[in-house]
């Protein structure tokens, strides 16, 4: 899934890229316009697969990456995009899914890096929407996805709930029964979560992309629906910026 799914929201990226002004600013990446989005996101593809090919132990300068640094013409750069997605599955790949590499979190599995680069590329994506007013497409099964990968690194992060002061409780309104609730709890330091549904000093609703993007910033909480103790999400967005 993950694999096919990040050629899939690349191919996508590349083409919007296409299409738009590349002085564009970027409101969502304050300072950035299109053309440092474009290269934050290839080149921080070429970056994790430059480490999975090497099986690195610890992170690499990412003025470092080789073929870091697109094309000058229009057609280079989409080409050069759509390489660089499918560069990090060609790596997992080359090394096996289960080689060890580093991570933000620790070594991982060669094969951590599609799906964080997956979700990665969904962020970016609705950044680069947002910022040309087109109608954000993440696929609710996506936007689920991203949200519980977000969470996870969280957790793997620590000390990011020490501000929360009660659990909070998200619920997708368009996903299937059962899928697309989270509960999110304080626990020492840190923060637990499960998914499903869990009674909470706090809640939010609203379709699963705008969910995963207001807790990213790239959307205000003000698009979904808030129930409770507002302070409880306000605490929870600024103990855990993107």
């Amino acid at each position: 899934m993950y694999r096919e799914a990040l050629i899939a929201e690349n191919a996508r990226f590349a083409a919007l890229v296409g299409e738009v002004d590349h002085a564009t600013p970027i409101p969502t990446c304050p300072g950035w316009d299109v053309v440092k989005l474009l290269r934050h996101l290839g080149r921080g593809h070429r970056w994790a697969a430059t480490m999975v090919e090497n099986r690195a132990t610890e992170a690499l300068d990412p003025r470092e990456v080789p073929g870091g640094k697109p094309p000058a013409d229009l057609d280079g750069t989409v080409a050069w995009l759509r390489e660089s997605a499918a560069a990090v599955p060609a790596a997992v790949d080359a090394v096996g899914p289960d080689a060890p590499v580093w991570t933000f979190t620790g070594p991982k599995p060669a094969e951590w890096w599609i799906r964080r680069r997956l979700h990665e590329e969904t962020v970016h994506r609705a950044d680069l929407q947002l910022a040309v007013g087109r109608e954000i497409d993440l696929a609710p099964e996506l936007a689920v996805d991203g949200l519980s990968e977000w969470l996870d690194l969280l957790v793997e992060r620590g000390g990011v709930g020490a501000s929360m002061s009660a659990d909070l409780h998200l619920h997708a309104t368009d996903t299937d029964d059962g899928v697309g609730e989270w509960t999110i709890r304080p626990d020492g330091g840190g923060l637990v979560w499960e998914p499903g549904h869990g009674k909470a000093a706090a809640a939010v609703r609203g379709p699963a992309a705008l969910l995963f993007l207001a807790l990213v910033r790239r959307v205000p909480l003000e698009r979904l629906e808030v129930f409770g103790d507002r302070t409880v999400v306000d605490d929870f967005l600024a103990a855990t910026p993107f």
